[in-house]
């Protein structure tokens, strides 16, 4: 089975520049590129895509992670492998990402954890990094591209 769109920078090449732009500014050194992987790992946990959640584990296994951080991301609150930065950056996907049965989705609380770690030039980082994964989520649920394969492989074998 293919994707079900063929190759959204060959539909809009803009996208192109668009991506690029967006990894420039998540890539600005404020924040460590493994804590945005794991968030953007998470954010893909969080809306159940298999493309994304293999996309970035790829990406922490080859920047090095260890299979127990890779795996404990979904389980994060519970597991010894996360520096509290790390949490206050998952606490934060999981805010914006998931519905609140307490109020707001990100309480004044869960962002003063994260001011603890973070600038604001990190926080707005941050905020980035998880509006970068949610850009592309919805080309992650309605094209469906396949997991494990590389942008070029997976668009050049489209059902459409």
């Amino acid at each position: 089975m293919g994707s079900r769109l063929p190759n959204p920078v060959e539909q809009v090449p803009e996208l192109r520049e668009l991506t690029g732009a967006l990894f420039k500014v998540t890539s600005n050194g404020s924040v460590p590129r493994a804590t945005i992987a794991l968030m953007q790992l998470r954010a893909g946990q969080i809306v159940g895509n298999t493309y994304l959640t293999v996309l970035h584990t790829g990406t922490l296994r080859r920047a090095g992670e260890t299979e127990e951080r890779i795996t404990a991301v979904a389980s994060w609150r519970d597991a010894p492998y996360f520096t509290e930065p790390e949490r206050a950056a998952l606490g934060l996907v999981e805010g914006v990402l998931q519905p609140s049965t307490h109020g707001e989705r990100v309480s004044d609380e869960l962002y003063a954890q994260a001011a603890e770690h973070y600038d604001d030039k990190a926080l707005t980082t941050l905020a980035l990094a998880i509006g970068q994964v949610t850009f592309y989520m919805p080309l992650a649920l309605i094209g469906r591209p396949q997991p494990g394969k590389s942008p070029a492989e997976q668009w050049s074998q489209t059902s459409a």
